[in-house]
């Protein structure tokens, strides 16, 4: 429900309830509430084995130099869950990777969204998800943190974005954001259909093909093409 506000106009003699020359009632006595706005950084990064207690600890001192609110980690190679919470108040996420040390995604969480945080969930070991609250205690954010196949079997690459799709299509939260490694080179927009692709970026690839028709299928935004970057970061 909206705030009534009773002003006083310059016009009226100060009464309050009459509204001044040119305004409408409604613009005289109601004003909309303020929206607050939240704003995240969200990174991602290839953490290459952060299996053994000292490179656990290497990852959190190499976080805390820089701002984030959010990191996404991939190819953490963990063969037990890990979920610690730090003196300074944040919070670290580590999956499971397979019998062959492969895949494994986590997440550390800064201390001022650690509060936010409703859950973490390794989906598979090359997805997990992290459901962060708002104001309620329902969800309003998730966070999928994905680590493509690098092999050349299509196979493989085929069975992790129909699960993707599948897990980002049952999701219900109000915004879903997607980070990680895809494997893939997506370049610029090439059709008028694909409006959810940016217009930078290098050539495509055959497994940025593959990320387009998840793009265009599920109707997300492509981040990386929407900023030009210099030639050496692409």
């Amino acid at each position: 429900m909206q705030n009534k506000i009773i002003e006083k106009s310059p016009d009226s003699g100060g009464k309050p309830g009459t509204v001044a020359p040119g305004k409408t009632g409604l613009q005289g006595l109601y004003r909309l509430p303020e929206r607050k706005r939240t704003r995240m950084t969200i990174c991602t990064c290839n953490a290459r084995t952060p299996a053994a207690e000292v490179a656990i600890e290497d990852l959190m001192m190499q976080a805390r130099k820089f701002k984030y609110d959010v990191i996404g980690l991939n190819e953490t190679r963990r063969r037990r869950p890990l979920n610690a919470v730090y003196d300074t108040g944040e919070e670290l996420f580590l999956g499971t990777c397979e019998s062959r040390g492969v895949g494994g995604v986590g997440v550390p969480v800064n201390t001022n969204m650690a509060v936010n945080i409703d859950s973490f969930e390794q989906l598979t070991i090359r997805i997990g998800g992290l459901r962060m609250r708002r104001c309620s205690s329902t969800p309003a954010l998730t966070i999928f943190v994905v680590y493509a196949p690098t092999s050349s079997y299509e196979k493989e690459v085929e069975v992790f974005c129909m699960d993707l799709e599948k897990f980002y299509r049952e999701n219900h939260t109000i915004h879903k954001v997607i980070i990680g490694d895809f494997n893939a080179k997506i370049g610029p927009r090439r059709t008028p259909r694909e409006l959810h692709i940016g217009t930078h970026g290098r050539q495509r690839n055959e497994r940025g093909e593959r990320l387009s028709e998840f793009i265009m299928t599920t109707k997300t935004t492509h981040g990386n093409s929407q900023l030009q970057k210099p030639s050496s970061l692409r």
